[in-house]
């Protein structure tokens, strides 16, 4: 079947892919493209030497940016649009990391939402996923929500106190949700600031992306 969806853009850190050492998706916000969030690779461990980082721009063009996905509000997937861009991503991923290479997803915001999406249609297929500022979809954008669906997964978890973008309900849902029904290792981070990642959190998340690629942060 064709795709509805261009092929993927991607940038590189660094400028190529190196299919020899884990993978890192860097996964940006909505109404934003990929260059906007590769820069934070210059931040995580092994960016040009034990790790590769890859910024993918969001298939759905949209006020000047693109989207990860069709939605009824913020953080909240139509369930079509979210499995018709999940099915394209993961034809893109199994592409460039076949079974057996690590591969960690970094989403910030919309992409954050994207990235849980992912991780919920198929726990196994990744060693980690960030969810930075953002929200899961939750069962009526179409996926799988029940108690225990995460177990052996390891997520980080990031989100501001006074974050004011993100709808409050979702985000209560999500730290709530992966903290208590999940069955994901959880490791969670609240900052006092709005919706951006600090430098305290970028540290954090440093860390957790050594341990789920094994190199050093």
């Amino acid at each position: 079947m064709t795709s509805p969806f261009p092929d993927p853009v991607v940038a590189w850190s660094g400028g190529a892919d190196r299919p020899d050492l884990p993978l890192v998706v860097l996964l940006h916000g909505r109404g934003a493209d990929e260059r906007s969030i590769l820069g934070l690779a210059g931040h995580l461990p092994g960016h040009l030497s034990s790790v590769s980082y890859a910024a993918v721009r969001a298939p759905i063009a949209e006020g000047g940016g693109y989207a990860w996905f069709a939605n009824r509000g913020i953080g909240r997937p139509l369930p079509e649009s979210l499995a018709a861009t999940t099915a394209w991503f993961r034809t893109w991923l199994d592409s460039v990391a076949p079974e057996g290479r690590p591969v960690v997803l970094v989403g910030f915001s919309g992409g954050a939402a994207f990235a849980g999406g992912v991780l919920l249609d198929d726990p196994q297929r990744l060693a980690g996923t960030a969810v930075l500022h953002g929200t899961l979809p939750f069962e009526d954008a179409g996926v799988d929500v029940t108690p225990g669906r995460l177990a052996g997964s390891s997520v980080f978890l990031a989100h501001g106190d006074a974050d004011t973008v993100i709808p409050l309900e979702l985000q209560a849902r999500t730290w709530s949700w992966l903290h208590e029904e999940s069955g994901a290792t959880v490791t969670s981070r609240r900052d006092p600031g709005g919706h951006g990642l600090s430098a305290e959190t970028v540290a954090e998340l440093a860390d957790w992306i050594a341990g789920r690629t094994g190199t050093e942060a």
